[in-house]
């Protein structure tokens, strides 16, 4: 006999994304590619290859950085982007709890609509008696 299906639920999280402790372990997990920035700043922006662009292989997380004149600076800043993007992938919400109204707001709330309902009433009560 086979088992009753599940209702279709929310997908199960994805596995959570680990990272080497030290940049240099990082270093060896990524592709990285250097490339002409663009911008201003000149002929030397123009010559050198200073932006650098990171490929986490396990992860497939691309970042790049062109920020700094120092090809070894925008690497540490390309560390820095990829690591705080794991740690946002990485970040599972508090689940919500089941929330219900209080019973004195719910008598408030009738209460009110009640007595809406009778200012209405009242109107359309004297509208029709002025017509007859």
């Amino acid at each position: 006999m086979d088992p009753l299906p599940q209702p279709p639920g929310p997908p199960p999280p994805p596995p959570r994304i680990t990272l080497p402790e030290t940049d240099e372990d990082l270093l060896d997990e990524c592709e990285i590619e250097t490339f002409r920035a663009s911008g201003k700043g000149g002929q030397h922006v123009n010559k050198t290859e200073s932006a650098v662009r990171l490929r986490h292989l396990p992860s497939g997380i691309v970042v790049a950085c062109q920020e700094e004149r120092s090809q070894f600076q925008n690497k540490l800043i390309c560390l820095r982007k990829l690591r705080e993007k794991v740690a946002a992938l990485n970040a599972r919400p508090k689940p919500r709890k089941a929330t219900r109204v209080p019973k004195g707001a719910k008598r408030a709330s009738r209460k009110a609509k009640s007595h809406q309902s009778r200012k209405k009433q009242g109107r359309t009560q004297n509208w029709t008696d002025g017509e007859e």
